[in-house]
C-alpha cells in the first residue's frame, strides 16, 4: 500500500481492491493453524458438549490445559514468552474456527482476549515474564472484571475501591464484579477499582489465592450454559503494590482499548458459529421431507439459506480488511513503537471498524441461528437438535463487548471527533454533497462496468451518510450525541456502508487479482448493495423526518436520498437460489 489507511477513512476515499486483505490469500501456515483448532474441536469438545454445559467439574478447565499444549492459547503471544508471535489475522483466523465451540469459545476467547492481553499490552517486563507464559501455556487460566451491579456500559462508575496500606507494600481491594467469564477456575484476573477518591480507574493484577477474594455460585443463564459466569467479592483483598496494572489512573484507557479488541475478535468468533449453522442448516434441509420433497427444493427455504450465506460472506469480508489493517499499523510503526504498544494504538485507530465488526457481526449470527431454527421448524425447538444451543449462545453476542446500542454511538462519536479535528475531510466532503442537492439529475445507478457500478453506488450510499452526519452536527452542535435515534439511523448507514464496500472489494480482488471463479459470489455481492439501498433510504428518510424542519431543505434532502440510493435492479429470487443450490450441492457453507 501506498499509504496507511485510517481508521473510519474509507468514508471519505475509494481502496483499490489490491490494497486489501482477503480469506483466500491465507497462507499454508495459517491453513493448518486452523485445521489444528477443527481438529482438538472435533476431538475433544464437540463430542463433550454435554459435559460442557453441565460444568462438570474441572472438565472445561481441563480443555483449556489440552488447547495450550496444541499452541492454541499463545497465538498472539510473542516467541519469547512462550507464545507463537503469529500475526493478528492469524489470531483472528483462530478465533473465527474456535468460535464454533459454543460455551467453550467463551472461554477461549476470554482466556486468549481479555483474560490475557491486559498483561501482555499493559504489564511492565517483570509483570509479563511472570504471568505471560503461565497464561500462553495454559498452566494459569485469566479472567478480566470490569463490570460491576451498577456499573455496565458506564464502565467508569464502578464503585470498588483501592486503599494503600499503612506500610505501603499493598492495595486493598473492596467491592463486587459481576458476569465475571471464567471465575471458577481462573488463577489470575486483571481487575478495575478506583485509588482512593480518584475519579478514573486503575487497574490491578489478582490472583486466586491472594487473601480476601470470595466467589459467589454460578450464574444460572439463558445460554453459553458451559461457560463458568460468577460474581466476585473484594473484602480487604490484599494485591502487592508491584501488581498495579500500567500507571494510577490509567485503568479506563486499558479498558477502552481492550473492549476495542475485544469488538473485533467476537467479530471474528461470530464467523465460526454462523459458518456452524449454515452447515446445520443446509443438512438439515436436505433430510426433512415434506408435501413427498426434500424442503431444501422449496424456494422459501432457499431464500433462507441464501440470506444466512450472503450475510456470513459480508461480515467475513469486513473482518479479514480489518484484521489486515491492524497488521499493517503495527508493522508500519515497528521502528518507534514496541509491538505491543503498536497493537493497543492499532485498536485505538479502529475503533469504527471494531464496533461495526462487533454490531454487524453479532446481528449477523443472530439472523443465522434464527433462520436455523426455522428451517428445523419444530425440531428446531427441541434441545435434541444442535441449532438450539446456537441460538441460545447467539444472544449474548449483542451484549458483550459494549452493547450493540453503545457500539451504534461509539461508531458515530468516534467519526465526528476525527472529522471536527480534520483528520481527514468528512465534514467537508458532507458540505459540498448538501451544497449540490440542487443540482442533481437523472438516474445515479447508470455506471456501466459491473465494479465500475458498484463502486459508484457505495460511494452514492457514503454521500448519504456524509450530507446526514454534517446537517446534524450543524443543526444540533455540542448536544448531537443526544439525539440518540437519529444518530442510530445514520451509524446503521456507515455500518451498512463499510460491509458492502469490504465485500465489493473482496470480489474484485479475488476477480482481477488472484482470478478465481466468481460466479456466485457476484450474487452474494449483488443481493447485498440492492438490499443495503432499500436499507439505507428507510434509515436516511427517518433520520431527515425527524430534524429537518424546513420545509423547502427536506424536500432537498430527499431528493438527495433518492439520488444517491439508486441501485441497479436485480433478479434476487434467481440469484439467492444459485447461491442456495450452490450450498445445497456442497451441503456445507462453501463461499
Amino acid at each position: 500500500m501506498e499509504k496507511l489507511v485510517k481508521g473510519g477513512e474509507f468514508m471519505v476515499q475509494e481502496l483499490d481492491a489490491k490494497d486489501i486483505f482477503i480469506p483466500e490469500e491465507f497462507d499454508e501456515e495459517q491453513r493448518m493453524i486452523a485445521d489444528t483448532c477443527r481438529d482438538f474441536l472435533d476431538t475433544e469438545v464437540m463430542p463433550n458438549l454435554a459435559r460442557v454445559d453441565a460444568q462438570e467439574e474441572g472438565f472445561v478447565r481441563s480443555l483449556l490445559d489440552k488447547a495450550g499444549e496444541l499452541g492454541l492459547l499463545g497465538i498472539s503471544t510473542p516467541e519469547e514468552l512462550d507464545g507463537f508471535g503469529q500475526s493478528f489475522v492469524t489470531s483472528m483466523l483462530a478465533s473465527e474456527v474456535m468460535g464454533s465451540a459454543y460455551s467453550f469459545a467463551v472461554t477461549y476467547s476470554c482466556h486468549t482476549g481479555i483474560g490475557s492481553m491486559p498483561i501482555l499490552y499493559f504489564g511492565n517486563e517483570e509483570q509479563k515474564q511472570k504471568y505471560i507464559p503461565k497464561l500462553s501455556t495454559g498452566e494459569w487460566a485469566g479472567a478480566y472484571c470490569l463490570t460491576e451491579p451498577g456499573a455496565g456500559s458506564d464502565a467508569n462508575s464502578g464503585k470498588t475501591k483501592a486503599t494503600l496500606s499503612a506500610d505501603g507494600k499493598h492495595y486493598i481491594l473492596n467491592g463486587q464484579k459481576m458476569w465475571i467469564t471464567n471465575t471458577g477456575f481462573a488463577d489470575v484476573f486483571t481487575v478495575f477499582a478506583k485509588i482512593d477518591k480518584d475519579r478514573v480507574l486503575s487497574a490491578f493484577i489478582v490472583e486466586r489465592n491472594f487473601p480476601g477474594l470470595k466467589f459467589n455460585t454460578e450464574e444460572k443463564k439463558m445460554g453459553i450454559k458451559g461457560s463458568s459466569t460468577r460474581q466476585i467479592f473484594f473484602e480487604n483483598c490484599m494485591v502487592p503494590v508491584e501488581n498495579l496494572l500500567w500507571d494510577r489512573g490509567k485503568g479506563f484507557r486499558i479498558a477502552l482499548d481492550i473492549l476495542h479488541m475485544g469488538r473485533i475478535k467476537l467479530g471474528g468468533s461470530v464467523l465460526g458459529a454462523a459458518k456452524m449453522a449454515v452447515d446445520q442448516s443446509v443438512n438439515y434441509s436436505k433430510e426433512r421431507k415434506q408435501f413427498g420433497r426434500e424442503i431444501s427444493t422449496f424456494g422459501a427455504i432457499k431464500f433462507k439459506l441464501a440470506e444466512q450465506a450472503i450475510r456470513v460472506f459480508a461480515n467475513e469480508s469486513a473482518v479479514y480488511r480489518t484484521s489486515r489493517n491492524v497488521d499493517e499499523f503495527i508493522e508500519a510503526n515497528a521502528d518507534t513503537l514496541t509491538k505491543e504498544q503498536a497493537i493497543v494504538k492499532a485498536f485505538e485507530e479502529y475503533a469504527i471498524e471494531a464496533a461495526i465488526l462487533k454490531v454487524y457481526g453479532s446481528e449477523m449470527l443472530d439472523y443465522v441461528v434464527d433462520e436455523g431454527v426455522q428451517v428445523h421448524g419444530g425440531m428446531g425447538y427441541s434441545a435434541e437438535m444442535p441449532i438450539e444451543r446456537g441460538y441460545r449462545d447467539s444472544r449474548i453476542n449483542r451484549i458483550f463487548e459494549g452493547t450493540n446500542e453503545i457500539n451504534r454511538l461509539v461508531t458515530i462519536d468516534t467519526l465526528n471527533k476525527r472529522g471536527a479535528k480534520k483528520d481527514y475531510d468528512l465534514y467537508g466532503q458532507g458540505e459540498a454533497i448538501i451544497a449540490g442537492l440542487s443540482n442533481l439529475n437523472g438516474c445515479s445507478c447508470c455506471v456501466e462496468g459491473y465494479y465500475e457500478n458498484k463502486k459508484e453506488t457505495i460511494t452514492n450510499f457514503k454521500a448519504i451518510g456524509k450530507m446526514l452526519l454534517k446537517a446534524v452536527s450543524d443543526k444540533f452542535g455540542r448536544k448531537m450525541m443526544d439525539e440518540q435515534e437519529i444518530l442510530n439511523n445514520i451509524s446503521n448507514i456507515i455500518m451498512r456502508v463499510f460491509v458492502a464496500e469490504s465485500t465489493m472489494l473482496r470480489v474484485q480482488k479475488k476477480d482481477e487479482v488472484l482470478g478465481g471463479d466468481v460466479a456466485l459470489n457476484k450474487d452474494i455481492l449483488d443481493v447485498l448493495v440492492y438490499d443495503a439501498a432499500e436499507f439505507i433510504r428507510k434509515e436516511a428518510k427517518d433520520a431527515v423526518n425527524s430534524f429537518i424542519e424546513d420545509e423547502g431543505q427536506h424536500k432537498l434532502f430527499m431528493k438527495g436520498i433518492s439520488h444517491y440510493s439508486c441501485v441497479k435492479g436485480v433478479n434476487v429470487k434467481n440469484a439467492r437460489q444459485r447461491i442456495a443450490n450452490k450450498l445445497i450441492e456442497e451441503n456445507k457453507y462453501c463461499f
